[in-house]
């Protein structure tokens, strides 16, 4: 789908998209299109339960001497309210409404507002409606034409369009890391795993990110046995992958950002076998390495000032005759003994190592790390906030600030000495797992104890990295929730400071 920005004038081909204010106010696009068409823009309204409510839309068949196939009123609610989230909710929406009628051409008229609010708003409408627009379709073979999306271009018309373009093209490429992210966590466990992931990370080097991989020879030398011993019993070797964005060479802080993920490309559970409803889900158990790439691929598609670490541990949970068993121990990179009780606990012993790594190599002005980590998080918060722990309030203040801005919520969970000693082990430094009770928050103590005192945050994102349902801006499949929340919490609190 192709997306512009042109002067506002009302089109007389294709469909064009007007704002409806609530109590059925017509913009002046609209009011000019009802009065060209003989009051038929009121008559339909008036026929109709439209209210000019946000979000409603309302689709007329324009008449013949007007030259367009259709107009498609599109409710905002109070003439002036909405944020960025709001308008970019609109554009899913519209989007949405346009392929469901088969359009194919469309221009949306955006007026009614101030010069400077105009110009945000088509940008974030055209944002929205692109972020909608994503679909994974490539294995489909027999898909039958009223399925398949039918829009091939929108129009944004509005005052300054040159303004408008500008501000859209930094959203355009942060819609490329969250469409990167989606590609990566729909692709089947046969597509990818730890080294077509890694393969993939890799391309990046286009973009001008610094790529390296590091192999299980490698990892075994640096001593990182928590991540090696969860991908012994694959015959997928697992990676490391390191990626640098050097935005900012000049930045008066040498010391990086640091994201780290979780990238169990696809999990069994080892030898504590998950059972077999849902297993085929487990193929995006690699959200938060996707997450981490995606980002690294928006930060450096709209060049960030910003100085950037990215690290994604690629492993695959299998169960055969090499693999970990429950009662094992392993040595960690930190040189702290893990007893392995549940293998199926094994995104915690990816991210031990690779935080370890992380801090004692880049010295990070932080570290966030994200995973699909517990099913405990999706019993407590479901799939409308994603958790978030933390030993920084400032850190956990601005990661939420974030997320809020741009409709990616997360809420804080709570960390503490008693619910580390849960994790204590008679056998070795630490255990894996803590029992049923708190789960997701010993995960996160396990997590904190490879810390080594670094400002950080860890965001379990199990519920929210697969959408069953449509959402404004985000099909039904993978989300890449966070992409745009790690985005703007780098854009407003550190590039090119």
């Amino acid at each position: 789908m192709k997306i512009n920005f042109a002067a506002p004038r009302v089109p007389r081909t294709g469909t064009v998209v007007c704002a409806v204010s609530e109590g059925r106010k017509l913009s002046p696009s609209a009011e000019q299109l009802d009065k060209d068409s003989g009051g038929a823009i009121r008559r339909a309204i008036e026929a109709s339960r439209f209210s000019g409510k946000s979000d409603e839309t309302l689709s007329v068949l324009a008449p013949g001497k007007l030259g367009l196939g259709r107009v498609l009123l599109v409710g905002i609610g109070k003439p002036r309210g909405g944020d960025h989230v709001v308008w970019q909710n609109r554009g899913g929406v519209l989007l949405a409404a346009l392929n469901a009628a088969g359009e194919q051409k469309a221009s949306v008229m955006v007026d009614s507002l101030k010069d400077r609010e105009a110009t945000t708003a088509a940008a974030d409408l055209a944002f929205g409606a692109r972020l909608r627009s994503y679909r994974f379709d490539k294995y489909r073979t027999k898909e039958k034409p009223e399925q398949k999306p039918t829009l091939k271009e929108l129009n944004f018309l509005v005052e300054n369009p040159k303004a408008a373009e500008r501000e859209y093209e930094p959203l355009d490429k942060i819609a490329d890391g969250v469409f990167f992210t989606r590609d990566l966590v729909s692709e089947p466990a046969n597509v990818i795993y730890p080294e077509t992931l890694a393969a993939e990370a890799r391309t990046l080097a286009t973009l001008g990110v610094d790529v390296e991989i590091l192999d299980e020879k490698q990892m075994k030398k640096l001593g990182m046995g928590a991540l090696l011993g969860v991908g012994q019993g694959s015959s997928r070797p697992s990676r490391l992958v390191v990626m640098q964005w050097k935005g900012n060479p000049k930045a008066k802080e040498k010391a990086p950002l640091a994201f780290l993920g979780k990238g169990v490309t696809f999990d069994t559970g080892g030898i504590s076998i998950k059972g077999a409803a849902g297993m085929e889900d487990m193929k995006w158990d690699m959200g938060g390495a996707g997450v981490v790439i995606g980002l690294m691929k928006a930060l450096a598609g709209r060049k960030a000032k910003v100085n950037v670490v990215g690290i994604a541990g690629c492993v695959e949970n299998m169960p055969d005759g090499n693999a970990q068993r429950p009662g094992d121990i392993v040595k960690s990179m930190s040189g702290q003994t893990v007893e392995v009780i549940n293998t199926d606990a094994e995104g915690r012993l990816v991210l031990c190592d690779a935080l370890w790594y992380c801090q004692d190599r880049f010295k990070p002005q932080f570290m966030v790390n994200l995973a699909t980590l517990t099913g405990a998080i999706i019993v407590a918060l479901g799939h409308e906030h994603a958790g978030l722990f933390a030993n920084n309030d400032e850190l956990a203040a601005n990661l939420t600030a974030a997320g809020k801005a741009v409709g990616e919520k997360l809420w804080r969970m709570p960390l503490d000495d008693a619910y580390d000693r849960m994790i204590d082990s008679d056998a070795a430094d630490v255990k894996n797992i803590g029992g049923r009770d708190a789960g997701s928050i010993t995960a996160a103590q396990f997590l904190q104890r490879f810390v080594n005192g670094v400002p950080w945050a860890h965001l379990d994102i199990a519920g929210t990295t697969w959408s069953k349902k449509d959402a404004p801006t985000v099909p039904k499949g993978a989300t890449a929730f966070g992409v745009r929340l790690l985005d703007r919490f780098v854009a407003d609190q550190y590039e090119g400071k």
